[in-house]
């Protein structure tokens, strides 16, 4: 039990807790293999998880309509056919763009989405394809008691020449309860968990060039991360705290990805409240059930579909059970022989999602009563802004912390 100080009235503050229970385990990957492999199992995998839920809903759903495959369908005969969709996209990259005779006559656009009114759908089974149509499958969209609080934030790219570290120091001098007035440290000693979705720090360009690295650039390699530990430190001291990592952290590229190695932390992991955690990420507080990433899975549809907003992406990878639906077509990940685990099995309570451009929540109800709140973690370097939730009533606020150093 950790306790704070006000200066005041010189009474302690109790920090509350709340039973935590780790979900990563299906995230984890013991032995390495990737000789031999390949994705076309982790497909099999998806498909058999979701026409197995499909097929046991089908009673109560459609139970006059016959299901049949690919190759059984028959001209203007309705009936069910589960199977793995397909995009074809004229814009799409292509690795062997990079080795084209002709791509030094055409012009090379960098695009940050590559959708176009030409794609189409594919539904595809084991024993054949069909192209899909109509204006039912538009292209361009698939692909308790008290309050206690938890913390997301993500984005904190320590070591960025352009990051303001007194945001961040102000945050950590938030939540610990040594900032603010007696009621700011009594809101701050109902926080009771800490989640960093990844992108903690940022490694200086050119540094990771292949080539053997002097003293001074080993240095400058590992500073970020030295400041990052300190920083977690004065956390872990006083709240228990989950590190995600990210696209820029030293960790492996594929998803899931692996936890950070607790030896790159060597003040912070020295506390029992310190977990280095898979992404994505899956755990149970007080019964409520959180399930996030560091935003790849997010960012990776935007480039091959559209929304109006991050929000609308987050909700549709629920709905479709599946966090991942674009790995490991466009999104790297792990080959899998004996599972997905991107399959979404049991619904969460709270998904979050990090590193996106701004703050969004939105409570969402599924097609049996769940209700699921969403929340779009910005990036703090950038915003300086954390998402705050109540696990008393799954409602999200903004917490921000931005400032400006001027010259």
């Amino acid at each position: 039990m950790v306790s704070m100080e006000v200066d005041s009235e010189k009474k302690l503050l109790q920090r509350k807790q709340s039973i935590y229970q780790s979900l990563d385990k299906s995230f984890g990957i013991q032995k390495e293999v990737y000789r031999g492999q390949q994705y076309s199992q982790i497909y099999f995998a998806r498909l058999h998880l979701m026409r197995t839920l499909l097929y046991s809903l089908l009673p109560n759903w459609k139970p006059h309509l016959p299901v049949c495959t690919v190759l059984g369908l028959e001209e203007g005969k309705e009936c069910i056919i589960v199977g793995t969709l397909y995009k074809h996209m004229k814009l799409k990259p292509s690795i062997l763009d990079e080795y084209s005779k002709e791509r030094s006559a055409s012009l090379f656009v960098q695009r940050h989405n590559f959708t176009h009114p030409d794609d189409n759908l594919v539904l595809e089974d084991e024993s054949g394809r069909v192209k899909l149509s109509g204006c039912m499958l538009l292209p361009s969209t698939y692909v308790t008691g008290e309050d206690k609080y938890v913390v997301f934030i993500s984005g904190l790219s320590v070591g960025r020449s352009s990051s303001n570290p007194l945001q961040f120091q102000l945050f950590v001098d938030h939540i610990t309860g040594h900032l603010g007035d007696e009621k700011e440290q009594n809101i701050a000693a109902q926080i009771v968990q800490v989640v960093i979705a990844g992108n903690s720090v940022e490694v200086p360009h050119g540094l990771l060039n292949g080539q053997n690295m002097g003293s001074k650039d080993q240095s400058r390699l590992f500073e970020p991360i030295k400041e990052l530990d300190i920083l977690l430190t004065q956390i872990a001291a006083s709240i228990p705290l989950d590190i995600m990592p990210g696209s820029s952290d030293p960790a492996n590229f594929a998803l899931p990805q692996q936890p950070l190695h607790r030896c790159l932390f060597p003040g912070s992991s020295a506390y029992s409240t310190f977990r280095s955690c898979t992404n994505p990420h899956c755990f149970e507080l007080d019964n409520i059930r959180f399930l996030g990433t560091s935003g790849q899975n997010i960012d990776d549809l935007g480039k091959y579909s559209e929304a109006n907003n991050n929000i609308e992406f987050m909700e549709r990878t629920l709905r479709w059970r599946h966090l991942a639906p674009t790995a490991p077509n466009t999104l790297g990940c792990y080959p899998f022989t004996d599972r997905d685990p991107f399959y979404v099995e049991t619904c969460p309570h709270v998904y979050f999602v990090g590193n996106q451009d701004k703050y969004e929540s939105r409570l969402i109800k599924g097609s049996e009563g769940q209700m699921v709140t969403l929340i779009c973690i910005p990036r703090f370097a950038e915003t300086g802004v954390a998402a705050v939730l109540n696990i008393r009533n799954l409602e999200c606020h903004m917490l921000s912390f931005a400032t400006q150093i001027h010259s």
